[in-house]
């Protein structure tokens, strides 16, 4: 498990949450775009980049927008990463097979995962249904995030491979990593 260090000592002190992780990973990846459109699930991870003035975060209206802000960015330079939920995932279809995909953008994604185990609300679960099968679809790898001991290497190395492949890539956070569903 991944665990963070005393500033004093060096010593670990507590077990670091899956946000921690991703959080210190995105830092030192040089990811300091974030666009969101507010989530429950991702919230913890909004508010600590939010909080950090290394991090530019856009929350604009719709996810579409999102993606094209991040996709704009790495065109001039600059890294970024789109947090959204599957609801919002599932609008992403069109913008996705047209702009990152065919003009081989490292779009990285971190989709927290509705409709999955546990989750009785039908239309998250429909949509949940779809997610993989679009991603499949357009050639987007993906990697599900289910145990915090095994966050910092599966993001570390889906931003390495999305930039060294010039290619788009979700990551998805599981309900058994978070122990949080919608509403």
């Amino acid at each position: 498990m991944e665990a963070v260090a005393d500033q004093c000592s060096g010593k670990a002190t507590k077990t670091a949450t899956w946000d921690e992780i991703v959080f210190h990973i995105l830092k030192s990846k040089e990811i300091r775009l974030i666009t969101y459109v507010p989530d429950k699930v991702l919230k913890p991870l909004i508010d600590r980049v939010e909080a950090d003035d290394y991090f530019h975060v856009v929350c604009p209206a719709r996810e579409e927008e999102a993606l094209g802000i991040v996709c704009g960015a790495q065109m001039a330079g600059m890294r970024g990463i789109l947090l959204t939920q599957t609801s919002g995932f599932a609008t992403l279809a069109n913008v996705l097979a047209s702009l990152p995909v065919p003009y081989e953008i490292p779009m990285l994604m971190m989709i927290s995962e509705r409709g999955a185990l546990g989750d009785r609300q039908l239309v998250q679960v429909r949509v949940w249904q779809t997610m993989r099968p679009i991603l499949e679809a357009l050639g987007i790898p993906y990697q599900s995030l289910t145990a915090v001991d095994e966050v910092g290497f599966v993001v570390e190395e889906t931003i390495n491979q999305a930039f060294a492949t010039r290619a788009p890539a979700a990551l998805i956070l599981s309900p058994l990593l978070t122990k949080k569903m919608s509403d």
